[in-house]
């Protein structure tokens, strides 16, 4: 009997075995779905995989990159990181497709599928590398400009973008050759209409070749705008107007008008018309016109000859007063240090009238009236 029932149950368990069998190898397009099971399975493996490697191997990198004395690894890791983690699920797919045993039509697909993976991985590294290479060579900017440099850090960025996304296409069975070659007739379509664009696109080219502003300095055009400068792009530049707003300026108008750039000033120019009393005697004017020249020459603010020019002169006869001409430039650029010294000057020449036992004039008007011959008749 009990023979028996163990023979039954190891029929009952052959049973199960073949049921399980035929699952296994049933057929699911053409897919058994045991290796459908696998496949899947794989690709879990893979996840988990990439999970390892983000949580330990590559923080595990980053901090012995942060030991080094140089950045360039510090940032190249960063930059490369989000690439690797793609590297896992490229290798899991493989293997997942291998296991499927793809035939026909699927088996290409799949294998574009496979190339076009590690075409994207490799080109968005490239494309993510760009930045800590420019980091790296950023004492170039010394010799070109910051400008320059990021319109090649840009065009850098593009060239490996449009070579990664050619290859893809190319993957695809898409030529890109053919492809350019009918763009190249629409363009001559479109020429006219992105006259504006080119024109544009040039004249930054010329700003970046004639160096006439680089990032963060105070430039003018009459009638156009005038702020610091804060990115130069392919059509445009963006200039931060002092009222904090930004604008965007075509740079075919930074390139064609004329343009002062004040950051570069080598000295900031005081400019004054002081008036005097017409009562002062020359000894006043002259004692006047000595004292501000001396403060001006026994100062460190103030820029002497031959550096720059400085005059300090009586002028002219106005309507009101006798002027003094001031003209001088501080050593520094700085409006706010500029701003700082004039208020000083302005104290100094206050003091200095005063000792001159002299004044300000103000605009006035003398009226002389003439008593006519007769009672109560007046004329002007």
């Amino acid at each position: 009997m009990i023979v028996q029932d163990a023979k039954n149950l190891g029929e009952q368990f052959g049973e199960l075995g073949r049921l399980v069998s035929e699952v296994w190898n049933a057929s699911f397009f053409e897919i058994s779905v045991g290796r459908v099971i696998l496949a899947v399975t794989i690709l879990v493996v893979a996840l988990l995989v990439r999970g390892f490697i983000t949580r330990h191997v590559l923080r595990g990198l980053m901090r012995m990159a942060h030991k080094t004395k140089t950045e360039f690894d510090d940032h190249l890791f960063e930059a490369i990181a989000p690439p690797v983690k793609i590297i896992p699920l490229i290798i899991g797919l493989f293997f997942a497709i291998q296991i499927l045993g793809l035939s026909g039509n699927a088996q290409i697909f799949g294998a574009n599928v496979m190339r076009s993976l590690i075409a994207y991985a490799i080109f968005w590294a490239l494309v993510r590398s760009v930045e800590p290479v420019f980091h790296l060579i950023s004492p170039l900017e010394n010799t070109l400009s910051p400008a320059i440099m990021d319109w090649t850090k840009k065009a850098a960025k593009a060239l490996f973008a449009f070579i990664g996304g050619a290859a893809i296409l190319e993957i695809w069975g898409i030529q890109v050759g053919p492809m350019l070659a009918g763009l190249g007739i629409f363009g001559v379509a479109i020429a006219l209409g992105a006259q504006d664009l080119f024109k544009n696109l040039i004249a930054g080219l010329l700003i970046l070749a004639e160096r006439r502003f680089n990032p963060g300095e105070w430039i003018k055009v009459d009638g156009i705008v005038e702020g610091t400068v804060e990115k130069i792009n392919f059509r445009s530049t963006q200039v931060r107007r002092f009222d904090k707003s930004m604008v965007h300026v075509p740079n075919a108008k930074l390139s064609d008008n004329a343009l002062t750039n004040y950051s570069r000033m080598t000295h900031r120019r005081i400019y004054w018309k002081v008036g005097l009393v017409y009562g002062s005697s020359v000894e006043q004017l002259r004692a006047v016109q000595q004292g501000i020249l001396n403060y001006i020459q026994t100062h460190a603010d103030f820029a002497q000859p031959p550096e720059v020019s400085t005059f300090v002169h009586i002028d002219s006869f106005n309507d009101s007063s006798i002027d003094l001409m001031i003209y001088c430039f501080t050593k520094t650029t700085n409006w706010g240090a500029w701003l700082e010294i004039k208020e000083d000057f302005v104290c100094a020449v206050k003091e200095i009238v005063a000792e001159a036992e002299t004044d300000f004039a103000f605009p006035s008007r003398t009226i002389y009236v003439e008593q006519s011959g007769e009672p109560g008749g007046i004329t002007d």
